[in-house]
């Protein structure tokens, strides 16, 4: 026992003192970085940033600083928010495997949803996993499962009209956020898995409700200890209630996944288009090694997630715009006002105001606040303009430095934007040339980037086209943006997402 005492006393010794030899590393090699004063010795800016309004620190600091800017965490661990194009360029493409996610993302991303393409680092690892749901989620799957969604939008279309007409109205109230994470639930459903969470028919489902119990609270103190901590110690996730909820939604995550997969082998359909078939034949025909089923209830999870957190949010984002831009609302309708239903081409191409008014808002309202990255290695990446005047266009960042990509900054950058790059305006689009989402970083960009941008921008769209034939929409309340796992909107002072429109028949 004594023997154990004193190797625990050594270990910990040897580990605190490699922590601040780090950090003190890390405060030299970056002390020519301007940044804001640390306002906390103890969490260094995680308070500041976690009870402020999402994304208005970052943008004030670069506004003030430049497009480096160096703040501190908990325990004074130096991270770095990045906003330089050229530094950008390098760390989401050419440098893209040299900046990993942080250990602590990693390891919620571990914990939560297994070991898929969202957890996978390294280019050999993340390369086959991206060859085998690629093609599920490419442009042409997209084309393929349209249909889909504009079924799910006509499943809305009639809630709709019967809530109106049990109250024998033409006008009613209805809380947008929770009716957009039901059409994202059950259209990630039954376009990747052949399943129906039947959320539109029915009442939200259970797993819904668990998702939400996850991310979609109010702040409290522990949310603010683990989001200030995990970077620095990745174990306090599994601590707690908070730890309990993420191992109970991985349990029905994994439950529903298995359940899934083994209904999908059994019918084995060679000419099915769902994301989950088409992920099990690419990983049939291209992997040397094939996933096994933990493998694949880990990319299901993913799946699922990802279809479900930021579409929704976009969703109620996007009918907040509309309800608050009355002109655009009724431009867009007047241009989708056609018969028929577009096609995923048409979405894409055919509707120059339906288009832009989506881009503009995921300029303003990117669902993932910030992209972050850890130098695995001590490396340096070029600048468009030196630091702090030091005349050098590198910059040496130390190995295990946290990087943030602040989307909300970059997309609201003024050389970029404009002066009335803070102003919610469609119409920019419409006079940048070629209209394309590859300006934003909502989606993210390089090897890494978002592989169901199409298969999310086309359901969105095809929501949109339905709902504005049917119906006009308004928002008497003032609302903010509202931090979870991602950003949502709320009534100011509300604790959880919420949207409420009112909600009117045009036909």
């Amino acid at each position: 026992m004594l023997y154990i005492y004193h190797f625990s006393i050594a270990f910990a010794f040897v580990y605190i003192t490699r922590f601040f030899q780090q950090r003190l590393s890390s405060m030299f090699a970056l002390r020519h970085v301007p940044g804001p004063k640390t306002s906390s010795w103890v969490w260094g800016e995680e308070k500041v940033l976690y009870h402020n309004t999402p994304g208005a620190l970052y943008l004030d600091w670069h506004r003030t600083y430049g497009n480096i800017v160096k703040f501190t965490g908990a325990f004074g661990h130096q991270l770095l928010s990045v906003t330089d194009p050229h530094a950008i360029s390098f760390i989401l493409g050419e440098g893209a495997y040299q900046f990993p996610k942080p250990k602590g993302v990693r390891a919620w991303f571990r914990m939560l949803l297994g070991e898929g393409i969202l957890w996978v680092e390294g280019k050999e690892a993340h390369e086959k996993q991206r060859r085998s749901v690629g093609p599920a989620l490419s442009p042409q799957s997209a084309r393929n499962l349209t249909p889909v969604f504009y079924e799910n939008a006509a499943k809305m279309v009639t809630q709709w009209h019967r809530l109106l007409d049990a109250q024998h109205s033409n006008e009613i109230v209805i809380e947008m956020t929770n009716w957009a994470g039901r059409f994202a639930l059950d259209t990630v459903g039954r376009a990747t898995l052949s399943y129906d969470f039947d959320c539109l028919r029915g009442q939200p489902h259970a797993l819904a409700e668990t998702l939400d119990g996850l991310t979609n609270h109010e702040k409290s103190l522990t949310s603010f200890y683990m989001k200030a901590l995990f970077w620095l110690l990745p174990s306090i996730l599994h601590l707690g209630k908070k730890g309990q909820m993420i191992r109970k939604t991985r349990k029905e995550l994994g439950d529903l996944a298995t359940d899934i997969l083994k209904d999908a082998e059994a019918v084995s359909d060679p000419n099915s288009k769902t994301l989950m078939s088409l992920m099990l034949r690419a990983d049939k025909a291209t992997a040397a090694v094939r996933m096994d089923e933990e493998q694949v209830a880990a990319q299901m999870r993913t799946i699922i997630s990802a279809g479900y957190e930021p579409v929704s949010a976009t969703i109620a984002w996007l009918f907040f715009e509309l309800a608050t831009n009355l002109e655009w609302q009724q431009a867009i309708r007047e241009e989708v006002s056609t018969a028929g239903d577009p096609t995923f081409d048409e979405l894409n191409n055919a509707y120059p105001l339906l288009d832009a008014f989506f881009l503009e808002t995921l300029r303003l309202h990117p669902p993932v606040l910030e992209n972050h990255h850890e130098a695995a290695e001590t490396i340096s990446i070029p600048l468009s303009e030196p630091v702090a005047g030091s005349g050098d266009l590198h910059l040496v960042i130390p190995k295990g430095t946290i990087i943030s990509l602040p989307v909300n900054v970059i997309q609201k950058d003024k050389l970029t934007w404009g002066f009335d790059a803070d102003d919610f305006r469609p119409e920019r689009w419409l006079h940048r040339g070629t209209r394309t989402s590859r300006e934003l970083l909502a989606f993210s960009v390089g090897p890494r980037g978002c592989l169901g941008r199409n298969f999310a921008a086309a359901e969105i769209k095809a929501l949109t086209v339905t709902l504005l034939r049917h119906f006009a929409f308004s928002c008497p309340y003032e609302i903010e943006a509202f931090q979870s796992f991602v950003i949502r909107p709320r009534v100011k002072g509300e604790g959880s997402s919420s949207l409420p429109l009112t909600v009117r028949r045009t036909l």
